[in-house]
């Protein structure tokens, strides 16, 4: 347990060589309980930053860091349910089976974090961004995620059923053998990334671009689902051979 009486550092920005005054305290390098970050947001009423900090398993549901930063913490299988989230930043954060259910994270971003297996089910992710991260079976399952942004970021075997993407420029993102059931891709761009044995029934994509994209191995359910989708003459020949048909 943090001692009451530790004294934090002057925050300092990811981007200035030197602490910016009236700014937020660092901890570093701690191992924190829930009632340690009790009595620091009590003591504390400026957003929190920690750098180099564990929270591995524990249970900091409901607790209110609007606007604390994360930099190089642990947070595996960490329970934030329903934590007040919003605008906080994490940047190459191991994260893995940490539990973010019915988080508020309106405008919060994460660079480069290691968040696999984790759980986002009616989480508030309006405005979020994920960047560079690690989110291999991660469930986003009824998620309020207008605005979201993914980019070149793996996705691989995750639950993103009925989110939206539309008309999003979608980077590098693999959503090989994810689950995009009744997902909206309608106009969005794809700018490489894959595709790949990912479930798509009823998922829509008129009128996207998925010539940049790895589309093997896809199952059309309902060809008009891809109505006015654009496709490259080879993605086209393969989706063909798919069907046992023979492009001569």
């Amino acid at each position: 347990m943090l001692p009451i009486d530790m004294p934090l550092t002057p925050h300092v920005p990811m981007n200035s060589p030197r602490p910016a005054p009236g700014t937020a305290a660092t901890l570093s390098d701690a191992t924190l309980t829930r009632d340690d970050l009790e009595s620091l947001l009590a003591r504390h009423a400026e957003p929190l930053a920690f750098e180099g900090c564990s929270f591995d398993g524990e249970d900091l549901s409901g607790l209110d860091l609007h606007g604390a930063e994360f930099r190089q913490c642990s947070l595996v299988e960490t329970n934030w349910l329903g934590a007040k989230l919003g605008e906080t930043r994490w940047l190459r954060c191991r994260g893995r089976q940490a539990d973010f259910q019915s988080t508020s994270l309106v405008d919060a971003q994460f660079h480069s974090c290691d968040l696999n297996n984790t759980e986002w089910r009616r989480a508030k992710l309006s405005s979020t961004q994920f960047q560079g991260c690690k989110l291999t079976g991660a469930s986003f399952v009824e998620v309020s995620a207008l605005g979201c942004h993914f980019a070149d970021s793996l996705l691989v075997g995750a639950d993103l059923r009925g989110m939206s993407f539309r008309k999003a420029h979608l980077d590098q993102l693999d959503f090989s053998d994810a689950d995009l059931s009744g997902c909206d891709f309608r106009e969005a761009v794809f700018s490489g990334g894959s595709l790949r044995h990912a479930q798509v029934k009823l998922t829509q994509f008129q009128k996207a671009d998925l010539r940049d994209a790895d589309i093997g191995g896809l199952q059309l359910f309902d060809a008009k689902l891809f109505r006015g989708a654009l496709i490259s003459n080879a993605q086209a020949a393969a989706l063909l051979a798919a069907w046992g048909l023979i492009v001569a």
